[in-house]
Parts: structure tokens; C-alpha cells; sequence
């Protein structure tokens, strides 16, 4: 199952890290760990934030993706699941919207 996980850090731990040379580090270990296929940085809400894409072989690999973010920055994590082009042509959306339509 492919996920979109969005990460935001409040400024406290993130500028700490930032301040003390460890936040490269620190991404670095987690990014290295986690291997998303792909991740993104930007603002979102007035907030640094991330965005990860993995894949997940099950649900009971979420709390190893989010605990890192939680336990390292006291980061918000969001998991969302998402699908590919290929995912959403064989969902049977033709057929759904005629049984349910």
C-alpha cells in the first residue's frame, strides 16, 4: 500500500536542532531508514514541513515510520493512502458508479 506521509515540525525542536548542527544528522538517519520513494520539503501552514511517498508492505509498519518524526522533533505526522494512475484504472470505478450510481 503506497502512503503520502506529511511531517510538520514546530519551530522549538527543529530550531534547536538546527541551532546545535544536529538536524542534518538527524534527517539524514531517518530518511536513511525509512527509504521513501520519493520526499519533498516546503512550508505548509506557516510550518517546516515534509512530505514522504512509501510503500508499505502492511499497516503495522506505520508506527515505525511516524515514531522517528514523533520521538526526534515532537513532529505532527499525517498518513494518507494514495494510488497510482495504473491503482486508480483497476478500482472499477465504471462498475461502482452503476451498482451505486
Amino acid at each position: 500500500m503506497r502512503i503520502m506521509m506529511f511531517v510538520s515540525f514546530p519551530n522549538d525542536a527543529f530550531n534547536a536542532a538546527a541551532k546545535d548542527g544536529s538536524v542534518g544528522a538527524k534527517m539524514q538517519k531517518i530518511l536513511g531508514a525509512q527509504k521513501p520513494e520519493a520526499a519533498y520539503f516546503m512550508d505548509h501552514s506557516g510550518k517546516r514541513t515534509g512530505v514522504l511517498v512509501l510503500d508499505l508492505a502492511n499497516a503495522s509498519q506505520i508506527p515505525a515510520l511516524a515514531e522517528p518524526w514523533f520521538l526526534t522533533f515532537n513532529a505532527s505526522v499525517e498518513i494518507h493512502p494514495v494510488m497510482t494512475p495504473s491503482d486508480l484504472a483497476a478500482a472499477g470505478l465504471e462498475k461502482l458508479g452503476k451498482e451505486w450510481g
